[in-house]
């Protein structure tokens, strides 16, 4: 169905968001009152969307997400049959918070660990929880599944991104990646937590660049020089696209921009087992575009 409307015939990742479930309330999370839906994907469920989107459109990796992946009670099986029957390279994007025993299990399984951080020390406790900062990132290496973490920026913690990319390189991390506050979900509740100075984002990319750092640092597109396209259509002939994102209903998006809008073109019926069509707008069309690497593993 995806391939009928769009053209797009080859989809390298699916982010698939398990469950809305979370034991952190974070002041800028997109799911906003979300989180306190039941909605998650059973274990068949989850193995059906990812055995259809790996023989029809060919990905060749997933990001398991939530929510709290950890909270899911069957992300063991999903990892496994993943990994085991399908290939695909399989990550797991957490908030880090006392994994370290279901991590034990599935560490065989996984390809890479990311863990959310939002600054050093109490800068990252004041947005997610206190105490949160401590995470599970050294019991990934010990157990040999490599590392890395996301942040949002936000006015709060863009003067951290730098410290934190040293103290992360200084203790083995592979990558930091950064994203864009977007105004939705919890986010929208918390203005004062936006990047209002239009400078603000070049600074932090010369400061970047100037940095010479060895941790790979990606940039999502909204951070990027150009900022992110309004449309990211592939060129004519076999049409590809980076990413597409599940949420636990299975509403489908093609761009980090849609997540948390309701802006879906497609629907994945868990009960057919089939991608469905919605009347959508251009913007919901909006495909990924990749994003911006500085730096080196």
């Amino acid at each position: 169905m995806i391939e009928e409307v769009t053209g797009v015939r080859r989809i390298r990742m699916l982010y698939l968001q398990l469950l809305y479930r979370c034991n952190f309330t974070c002041l800028h999370c997109f799911h906003g009152e979300r989180l306190q839906l039941a909605d998650a994907f059973s274990l068949q469920e989850a193995i059906n969307l990812l055995t259809l989107m790996h023989h029809r459109y060919g990905i060749e990796a997933v990001t398991l997400l939530g929510g709290e992946p950890f909270l899911h009670k069957d992300l063991p099986q999903v990892v496994r049959y993943a990994k085991q029957q399908l290939g695909l390279q399989v990550e797991i994007c957490t908030n880090g918070y006392r994994i370290e025993r279901r991590l034990t299990e599935i560490a065989p399984y996984l390809d890479f660990l990311r863990v959310s951080l939002e600054g050093i020390g109490a800068t990252n406790d004041q947005i997610r929880k206190v105490g949160s900062y401590q995470g599970a990132l050294s019991r990934a290496r010990e157990l040999g599944v490599h590392t890395g973490a996301t942040l949002t920026v936000t006015s709060r913690n863009i003067h951290e991104v730098l410290p934190l990319a040293r103290t992360l390189q200084d203790f083995g991390e592979r990558q930091l990646k950064l994203h864009c506050l977007r105004s939705v979900g919890n986010a929208a509740d918390h203005p004062e937590l936006l990047v209002t100075d239009p400078t603000a984002y070049a600074r932090l990319r010369e400061q970047l660049q100037a940095a010479d750092l060895a941790i790979e640092i990606v940039l999502d597109e909204d951070l990027s020089a150009d900022g992110a396209l309004e449309t990211c259509a592939p060129a004519a002939g076999p049409r590809e696209i980076e990413r597409i994102e599940v949420d636990p209903r299975g509403a489908l998006t093609m761009s980090c921009k849609a997540v948390g809008k309701d802006f879906h073109a497609f629907w994945y019926d868990k009960l057919t087992d089939r991608i469905h069509h919605r009347p959508s707008t251009t913007d919901e069309l909006t495909l990924a575009v990749p994003d911006v690497v500085y730096g080196r593993v």
